[in-house]
């Protein structure tokens, strides 16, 4: 039996806020360090979700996938993972590289984790004065790009474009990889138990799956957001989490399947290529919960991504990230467009959601019995908290002067 190895964990950058640090070093250098001996106890749970003892490899093929840390205070913060096997001879254990950040830019990180990667496949040391010159420039606003000059011996100077989309709210999000796993109507029964915040886990082999997967089914919820336990994936150490009665989206890897199977009152969603089928657990009402006439209309709107081809592949994620999310907000505004018309404001206080109202300005029966259930849910009455909280400008008879584009998480 070969020797088991502690992987590395390299915490190659912490952003915070929307620039890199590129002054005060000192001060910076001083509370990077204390931030990352705390940091890292917590993520090299995720890096290494199955533990960082490893049998050392001669082959693995890199992944790259991300997870949510929870703060006490109900702050989140993204985690973006690159593990890899360094250069080398004989067996050897993977390492993994992280960037913990504020803001959910998967697409841009992972191509810094590329450039990250070509480096540490030469040398270790090529990583830290790119790393440098990220660190001096300007994070891109949405739709910008910051250009990077970086020497790699043998290839001279590169100049790195990283660029952020413009609609900042997808830019973490790959609608594809949810769509290459499951049919447009096993989606649109993941959402229905989502959008009602139930518990929710799903199985794949991959990291990366896992992770993109989890990411876009919370995106499709929006202009909403989940507010309970979301954790893309699983730790084997945290793995009791399941047995939460609360809801939660939930990724596990497929092999620790036999610690999910025994739970009921769920939704347990395959994602594996070749699975037996898609649903191994189900509360039975999830195709039966969205209004049949909107259900056809969200099947006709996605079949409009399939329109998308012979386009390179950032351009086909970003239109079919348009059609999927449209087709999604377009059934909330089906549904619960008509808010801002009960929401009464004075010029003393918050705003009034007149509930009684709403719900009953609703003429079909079936969307009336979907909103019936979905003004339960914590995400719309969060949603609706915020709305009353804001004071429009410029109010003169007490009406809601909110819309649907601007009232938005």
């Amino acid at each position: 039996m070969k020797e088991l190895t502690v992987s590395k964990i390299y915490l190659i950058e912490h952003v915070s806020n929307t620039i890199w640090p590129s002054s005060q070093r000192d001060v910076m250098a001083k509370f990077q360090k204390e931030e990352e001996e705390k940091t890292l106890k917590a993520i090299s749970l995720f890096c290494f979700p199955e533990g960082i003892n490893w049998a050392p490899l001669t082959e693995y093929h890199s992944e790259t996938f991300s997870f949510v840390l929870t703060e006490i205070d109900g702050s989140r913060r993204n985690g973006y993972c690159r593990r890899l096997l360094p250069k080398g001879k004989g067996a050897r254990p993977p390492e993994a590289y992280c960037i913990i950040s504020s803001l959910a830019c998967f697409g841009l990180f992972s191509k810094i984790f590329d450039e990250v990667e070509k480096r540490r496949q030469i040398s270790m040391a090529l990583i830290y004065p790119f790393m440098q010159k990220l660190r001096e420039a300007s994070f891109p606003a949405p739709g910008q790009t910051v250009e990077i000059k970086s020497f790699i011996p043998e290839s001279g100077t590169e100049i790195i474009h990283l660029t952020r989309p413009l609609d900042s709210w997808l830019e973490h999000v790959n609608f594809c990889t949810l769509f290459d796993c499951l049919t447009d109507e096993e989606v649109l029964q993941v959402f229905a138990a989502a959008v009602l915040e139930r518990r929710i886990i799903f199985i794949a082999e991959e990291l990366g799956t896992l992770s993109q997967v989890l990411h876009a089914v919370a995106a499709l919820l929006y202009p909403f957001t989940w507010q309970h336990t979301f954790i893309s994936i699983v730790p084997e150490i945290l793995i009791d989490v399941v047995m939460a009665p609360t809801p939660y989206l939930l990724g596990v890897q497929k092999r620790l399947l036999d610690l999910v199977t025994d739970q009921s009152d769920l939704l347990l969603v395959d994602l594996s290529k070749h699975k037996e089928k898609t649903f191994r657990v189900t509360i039975g009402d999830e195709d039966s919960i969205l209004p049949p006439k909107l259900q056809a209309e969200i099947l006709v709107a996605l079949s409009q991504r399939k329109n998308v081809s012979d386009v390179e592949e950032a351009k086909k994620v970003e239109e079919v990230n348009r059609v999927v999310s449209e087709a999604f907000l377009h059934f909330f505004v089906r549904t619960v467009g008509h808010y801002t018309s009960y929401v009464k404001f004075t010029k003393e206080g918050p705003g009034v959601f007149e509930k009684r109202r709403f719900y009953k300005a609703i003429e079909s029966k079936t969307i009336r019995h979907f909103v019936k259930k979905f003004m339960q849910t914590q995400m719309f009455d969060l949603f609706i908290q915020e709305l009353e909280q804001q004071q429009p400008l410029g109010l003169q008879q007490g009406e809601s002067k909110a819309s649907w584009t601007t009232v938005t998480h």
